[in-house]
């Protein structure tokens, strides 16, 4: 590897739309488009200079697919001469394409690479990959010999991997709820504190009623929520503790983050607000399968030469409740550093998007409390999970 850096000059995000909500009839490329556009607004930079576009995407599938990445440059104001490509990491797709984007320019090969991602999740549903496919007669992923050998009969499911974790780090049904309350709370006050102001790119709603407002807040959020209401909710599985109320919310988005070298900082002559201090990636149990942000993080932690107390901020995804909070027991991490704006019980997890929402996040949130070290993690299908150090400047 060269001795090259990697920086981040801009991140921006979309507000969350909620199923079927505000954001539900933007095409996907169209939406994508508007965050590469947003970028090259803040940056400044001749947009011919940027070598390439990744963009991560769970399902690839429909208005998703045929490279959305390369569609989204398409639909945007850069030139055809930007390419783009498309990854699937599950939900850590966009985490994944701003990692694929720092090795770029680390390696010197690139100089400035725009990593994000976008989900439109009411227009493709969760899912829509598998089930299109295996009612067009294509098969299904998890039917090879090879795996039904290696995990003889096992159903993978994140629901069940959930209640695993909750059970093996004894979560209780409260303990789930009372951090789902929390995670609206946070995002209540993060939105009267006007904190997410600098982060969202306002977009004009489209949806099934015809609305055109512009969209500036994060309409998954219930102002109205409490701990009551919570309780009263069914559990997905009987005798479980996981609800839709300690889970992710569907949500439609996109996010993009700018990242660059040396070389691509005299290239676009702007200041780097963030190093990148360290990545990692890692493989854990597929059938738990939302463990591996406890691996990642230690092996990130390691390569950092950190440890969890030098960090100021952790943004952990909430794709269900145990996931953020059996990292903090493993990690023994202070819980008051945890998603302190709220996570994706509250502000939703639009899959692809939802690495590079994250990160947009964690670093305007570092730059508000003046704090130096964030760490970023996501639990993916499959049991991988991305884990990401940054240092803002």
């Amino acid at each position: 590897m060269s001795n090259n850096n990697a920086y981040i000059v801009s991140a921006v995000r979309t507000a969350g739309g909620k199923k079927n909500g505000s954001l539900s009839q933007w095409h996907p490329a169209d939406l994508g488009a508007k965050v590469l556009d947003e970028l090259v607004l803040q940056t400044g930079i001749d947009p011919a200079l940027i070598d390439d576009v990744i963009f991560g995407c769970v399902d690839q599938v429909g208005a998703q697919s045929g490279n959305v990445a390369r569609n989204a440059v398409l639909a945007s104001s850069l030139p055809e001469s930007v390419p783009g490509t498309s990854v699937d990491r599950q939900c850590g797709s966009s985490q994944q394409a701003i990692h694929f984007a720092i090795q770029a320019v680390m390696s010197g090969t690139q100089d400035v690479v725009i990593g994000g991602g976008v989900e439109i999740m009411s227009m493709v549903p969760i899912g829509a990959s598998i089930k299109d496919g295996y009612e067009a007669g294509h098969g299904l992923p998890f039917d090879s010999v090879g795996m039904k050998a290696r995990y003889p009969g096992v159903y993978f499911s994140q629901f069940t991997g959930a209640e695993m974790m909750a059970k093996k780090w004894n979560l209780s049904r409260e303990d789930l709820d009372n951090f789902a309350f929390s995670s609206h709370q946070k995002a209540i006050a993060a939105v009267h504190g006007k904190y997410f102001d600098r982060e969202i790119l306002p977009v004009q709603a489209k949806n099934a009623e015809g609305k055109t407002d512009m969209i500036f807040l994060d309409e998954g959020i219930r102002y109205d929520a409490s701990l009551e209401a919570l309780a009263g909710l069914k559990t997905v599985t009987e005798g479980g503790v996981i609800t839709a109320g300690n889970a992710s919310q569907i949500t439609d988005g996109a996010a993009a983050v700018m990242v660059c070298n040396d070389a691509g900082l005299k290239k676009i002559k702007t200041d780097p607000r963030a190093r990148i201090v360290a990545i990692s990636v890692v493989g854990d149990d597929p059938i738990m399968m939302l463990g591996a942000p406890i691996p990642a993080s230690h092996k990130v932690l390691k390569a950092a030469g950190l440890n969890i107390n030098d960090i100021d901020l952790y943004e952990i995804n909430e794709a269900f409740a145990p996931v953020p909070l059996s990292w903090a027991i493993d990690l023994k991490a202070d819980k008051d550093k945890l998603n302190v704006n709220g996570g994706a019980m509250a502000l939703g997890h639009p899959l692809g998007a939802t690495g590079a929402k994250l990160m947009t996040t964690l670093l305007h949130e570092l730059e508000r409390r003046d704090g130096k070290y964030g760490l970023q993690a996501i639990c993916e299908g499959g049991g991988t999970a991305n884990a990401t150090i940054i240092e803002r400047l």
